[in-house]
C-alpha cells in the first residue's frame, strides 16, 4: 500500500478523520512520531506528502527526499510564505485551493455591510454622544461588485454579493468562468475592473506578477467613495499608497483582514502606516477561515486531492512556478 506522510502534528480526532478519508487508498506516517532515522525511511518511500508549513515540519534537507512523492499537499490555500524551492524539482505540489472560501466568502460579505453601512464609523459617535439618524449610509443593491482573483473564495464570494442584487465582474488567469456574472477578463484588465467597482473584493494569490499589483496609480483609478476588502495578502497593496489615499478620500473604505506584516508568515504582526487610526478602516486579525469545523473541512478538500493523484488522476490547485515565492 502507498504511504501518506503526515508533517504536522495531529491529534487523535485528526488521526482518525485523515484514516477514514483515505478508505485505506493509502496508509499514513505521522512524522511527528518518528525518530529521524525512520523519518529518513519515511520520506523518500512516501507516495504522498500531506502538509500545513514544511519550513517549519521538516528539518533541515528533508524535503530533499521526496524526489519519488506524486504530490505534496499542503492544508493552507496560500502558500507564498513556505519555502517550495527545498524540493525537488517536478514534485507536483498543491495548494487547498477553496477549501476555506465559505466562510472567507461570509467575512468579505461583513466587511463590505459595515462599511456600507457606517456601522464603525457610527457606533463610534453614538459612544461620543452624537446621534446622527439622516446621516446616509449605503445600498449595495445595484452596485458593482469586482473580485480580484477567481477562484474559489471569489467564486463564493459572488454568489453571496448577487444575492444582494450586485452586479459583479471579475479577473482570473484565464478570463473565462462557467459562473453567472455580468463581466470577466483577466490580470491585463485590471484597470477596466478597478474603475467599475464599487465594492472590489481582493482574492488573488500572492505571486511575483501579483506582488503590489494596487499601488497609487491603481487606487486613482478606483471610485472615491468605493470599498475595498483585502482577504488575500497585504503586499498585493502598496501599503503606503494606500494609507495615503485613505487620508486622501475620507469617502474610501479599506476593509483589511490581510496585512503585511503577520504572526504566522512573519513571527510578528506590524503595520508601518497607523490605518487604524483612520475612520475609513475597519480591520480583522486574518481570522476570515477561523470558523469552527474549518480545519476537517480543509482535510476533506486536501485529501480529495491526494486520493485523486493515488487513483491515477490529475491533481486540482497546482503551485505554478510564479507561485513559489521562496
Amino acid at each position: 500500500m502507498p504511504t501518506l506522510a503526515v508533517t504536522f502534528e495531529a491529534n487523535a480526532r485528526s488521526r482518525a478523520l485523515i484514516l477514514e478519508l483515505l478508505e485505506a487508498a493509502a496508509d499514513p506516517v505521522w512524522l511527528t512520531d518518528l525518530d529521524d532515522p525512520a523519518r529518513a525511511v519515511a520520506l523518500p518511500a512516501a507516495a504522498a506528502v500531506l502538509a500545513r508549513d514544511t519550513g517549519k515540519e521538516l528539518r533541515p534537507r528533508e524535503a530533499a527526499l521526496l524526489g519519488d512523492a506524486r504530490l505534496v499537499q499542503f492544508m493552507t490555500a496560500g502558500v507564498d510564505h513556505i519555502p517550495l524551492s527545498q524540493f525537488p524539482a517536478g514534485v507536483p505540489i498543491a495548494n487547498n485551493g477553496g477549501a476555506y472560501a465559505d466562510s472567507m466568502a461570509e467575512h468579505a460579505l461583513a466587511m463590505t455591510l459595515a462599511a456600507a453601512k457606517r456601522l464603525l464609523v457610527e457606533h463610534n459617535a453614538l459612544a461620543a454622544g452624537e446621534f446622527n439618524q439622516f446621516r446616509p449610509n449605503r445600498m449595495l443593491r445595484g452596485m458593482v461588485c469586482g473580485i480580484l482573483g477567481f477562484g474559489g473564495i471569489g467564486i463564493a464570494t459572488a454568489r453571496l454579493m448577487r444575492g444582494l442584487g450586485l452586479s459583479v465582474h471579475a479577473i482570473n488567469r484565464s478570463g473565462r468562468t462557467g459562473e453567472d456574472i455580468d463581466w470577466i477578463g483577466t490580470q491585463d484588465d485590471l484597470p477596466a475592473l478597478l474603475g467599475a467597482a464599487d465594492v472590489l473584493i481582493i482574492s488573488a494569490p500572492l505571486t511575483r506578477r501579483t506582488l503590489g499589483m494596487i499601488g497609487a496609480a491603481e487606487l486613482a483609478m478606483m471610485k472615491p467613495d468605493a470599498i475595498l476588502v483585502n482577504l488575500a495578502r497585504g503586499e498585493l497593496i502598496d501599503e503606503a499608497a494606500l494609507f495615503a489615499h485613505l487620508q486622501a478620500h475620507p469617502a474610501f473604505f479599506a476593509c483589511i483582514d490581510a496585512w503585511w506584516v503577520e504572526p504566522v508568515r512573519h513571527g510578528t504582526f506590524r503595520m508601518d502606516h497607523p490605518f487604524l487610526t483612520l475612520p475609513n478602516v475597519i480591520g480583522s486579525p486574518h481570522n476570515s477561515g477561523s470558523v469552527p469545523g474549518n480545519f476537517e473541512g480543509g482535510l476533506h478538500n486536501a485529501i480529495a486531492n491526494i486520493r485523486r493523484v493515488l487513483d491515477g488522476e490529475a491533481p486540482r490547485h497546482l503551485v505554478g512556478d510564479e507561485e513559489r515565492m521562496l
